[in-house]
Parts: structure tokens; sequence; C-alpha cells
């Protein structure tokens, strides 16, 4: 009699279900909060193989420790606990499978599960890939190759800035580029290692703040070796004379002057040109250097081109300093910055290569500037500067092609 009453009694019915429903229940949100957490975990482990081979991309275009890179990267997320690390250079598999620039990192990670844990032993093993490839971000003529906090490239004034390329630095300061004076600019791209903070000069430039570092393209370049240096020459103003290729201690030049092609090393001295003179030559490179360069870098001289000179330089087309048309030793004190002024009427064709010292470079409308590349410490440009970047062929001088890591797979 009591059962039959509990039967037709509508309350004992929903127990009766619920009752019935609820390990139902219970495993249908159990399930859920695995399958979130399940993907939680894998968004994250893939995080971490993102970011591994992100590094290890980066650790490998300047030294052999890509796995090392990796490892470091993962432990420094400290996110997931990873139970087996594969780097590969080329990939064995996947689409890039045998290319030597790309790096596949493979994760594996052992995780229980919230829910499933109570019932089972075992957890489950999660896997993430990624793959990262150094790739070509377009061309640069002009790369200040300082590291650290301090501005790397800086547009002051009412610089006029005309590059048939773009400019990059290794500076990891928050303003790595500085642009912020009344400046007018037309490049393709302005790259960092720091931050690029935005301005309204540069409509329709690629901004690549937070970059890999880029490589000194002329890093393999010998300390310079020289013998036989005569004294400082002095050719003064109304005067005439031609110069042969050799070692200098000075050369400071006011009038009318031939370089003979050939190799010109100064030795503790400067590269002087005075504001009324006419300096030519072919196949010429200007090497700044001193003879105590390793105990007294202080020795090493700088380049001070002034206003209203006429120039007419082109570099090598081949042997050493192929492409150069300035060098000064890398070996030089921080202490001292270059200045190259212009007119309408110079001409300069070759690389200025000066990575220790920063250089202010002023140029003049109408100065003919259609082959330079500046490959220095910091570099400033006020003044109305216009480089086209179109090289000849054969003349040894060409744009630096950057290089950044991405993500491909």
């Amino acid at each position: 009699m009591r059962f039959r009453n509990l039967i037709s009694d509508k309350s004992g019915n929903v127990m009766l279900i619920t009752a019935a429903a609820l390990p139902m229940l219970v495993g249908a949100a159990g399930m859920a909060t695995d399958t979130v957490e399940l993907s939680m975990l894998k968004r994250v482990l893939q995080q971490e193989a993102d970011a591994a081979a992100l590094a290890a991309a980066a650790a490998g275009s300047q030294s052999a420790g890509i796995s090392d890179a990796a490892t470091h990267e993962i432990s420094a997320m400290h996110k997931l606990t990873v139970t087996s690390t594969t780097v590969e250079n080329p990939p064995s598999a996947g689409t890039y499978a045998g290319d030597t620039a790309a790096i596949r990192v493979r994760l594996t990670s052992y995780q229980k599960l919230a829910f499933s844990s109570l019932f089972l032993t075992s957890g489950t093993t999660l896997t993430a890939e990624a793959t990262t490839k150094m790739v070509s971000m377009g061309t640069f003529c002009v790369l200040a190759v300082g590291a650290g906090s301090t501005t790397g490239i800086t547009m002051s004034g009412n610089a006029t800035l005309s590059l048939g390329c773009g400019m990059a630095t290794n500076s990891s300061a928050s303003t790595a580029i500085d642009g912020s004076g009344s400046i007018s600019v037309s490049l393709s791209s302005l790259t960092a290692v720091g931050g690029i903070p935005s301005s309204s000069s540069y409509s329709g430039v690629s901004l690549y703040p937070h970059s890999l570092k880029q490589t000194d393209p002329f890093a393999s370049l010998s300390n310079p070796t020289f013998t036989g240096c005569s004294g400082n020459t002095v050719v003064n103003a109304n005067s005439t004379r031609t110069l042969s290729p050799g070692c200098y201690g000075g050369l400071d030049l006011k009038g009318n002057v031939t370089l003979q092609p050939g190799t010109y090393y100064i030795d503790a001295g400067n590269f002087s040109v005075g504001a009324q003179a006419v300096i030519s030559g072919t196949g010429v490179t200007i090497v700044l250097t001193s003879s105590t360069a390793a105990t007294q870098p202080q020795s090493i001289g700088q380049i001070t081109i002034n206003a209203g000179a006429q120039l007419n330089l082109t570099a090598p087309g081949t042997g050493t300093y192929a492409g150069i048309l300035f060098y000064q030793d890398r070996r030089a004190q921080d202490t001292g910055t270059n200045t190259i002024n212009g007119n309408a009427s110079s001409v300069l064709q070759g690389a200025m290569y000066i990575p220790s010292q920063s250089v202010t470079y002023n140029g003049t409308s109408g100065m003919t500037t259609d082959c330079l590349q500046m490959v220095v410490k910091r570099a400033t440009f006020s003044g109305n500067s216009t480089i086209s970047n179109v090289c000849p062929s054969g003349s040894g001088a060409h744009s630096f092609t950057g290089t950044t890591v991405k993500l491909v797979a």
C-alpha cells in the first residue's frame, strides 16, 4: 500500500528520476570539465612549442645551440611539465622536411585530468609541434649594429630622408628609432630589436619593432694591417694634388685632390675634408686605424666632411674592401662621432662601415647617393638625404638582406 502510494506521489517520482539520472549528469559535467581542461592544456603546450621554436631559430642564426635555446625557453615559461623535447634542423617530417632553414620542435607532456583521474590511474599524453623558418624581410641600406638601450637611429630637425630600401637597428631601447622631429621619410621599412614609437611621418612605411637582431654584413673583415706610414698630409685650399694609395698619418684635404685607385690607411689620424675641397676618386677605400689600436683604441681617428665640400668617390668592385668606401677599425672607442656633410655636387657610391662609433649624415637637396650603404653603431640624419640605392653591376656595393623568424607550421 505504501509503495503504491509512493508511485502515485509526484514528488516521489521526481526523486526517483533524479536519483537515476544523477550519475549521468555528474558524468556529463565531468566529461565537459575534462574536455575544457584538455583544450586549455593543448593550447598551453602549443604556446610552449611555438616559443621554443622561435627561440631555437633565433639561436640558430648565431650559434649551434638551438636545442639548448629551446629547452631554456620552455623552462623560462614554466607552464606545463614537458616529458620529452625534440628539436630538428632540418625537420624530418612535415611540409618543411629537409629544409635547412627550418627548425621543428615537438613537445610531449603527460597530464592527469581532474575528473577522469578519479577513476583512472593513467593520464593523457599531449603533443604539440611548431616549425619556424628564417625568412627575408626585404633589404636595408642603413644598419645601426649597436645593441643596448641607446637609440640606434635618429632622424632629427627637418630631415628629409628618401631611401630606396629600409633601415634597421639592433638597439633594444623602447625608442630604438626616433623620428620625432619635423621629418619627411620615404623608405620601405623600419626594423628594430626594441620599440619604434608611431609617427605620422611613417605613413606607408612597414614597421617591424621587437624583431630579430640583424647580422653585421662585414663582420668577417679582419682588422687592418699596414706598413710604411708617412706623416699627416695637408692639401691647402686653392692647391691641386694627386695622392697615391698607402699609409698616412692623417689626410687634411682642403683643395682639389684626386685619389688614385686603392686603399688609403690612416694611422692614428683623421680624414678631414674642408668646406671648399673637391675630392674625386674611383675604386677607393679610406681605412681609419692605428698601429696601437689594440692597446690605445682612442688613437683611431674620425671622418669629418664639411658642408660645401664636393665629393665624387666610388668604392672598389673587387678585393678585400669590395664595395666599401669608408672603414673605421672596429676597435675604435665609442667616444667620437663621424660627420658626413655633402652638397648637391657630391656623388658617393659604396658602404660606410663604422661599426664602433656614431655617424651623423647631413645631405643636401640634390646630393647624388644612388648607391650608398651605412653599417654604423648609431646613425643620425638631418638635412635632405636621398639614397636610391641602385648600385651599378660589378660595383661590389649592395644593400643588405634583412632576416626574421616566422612560424610556418
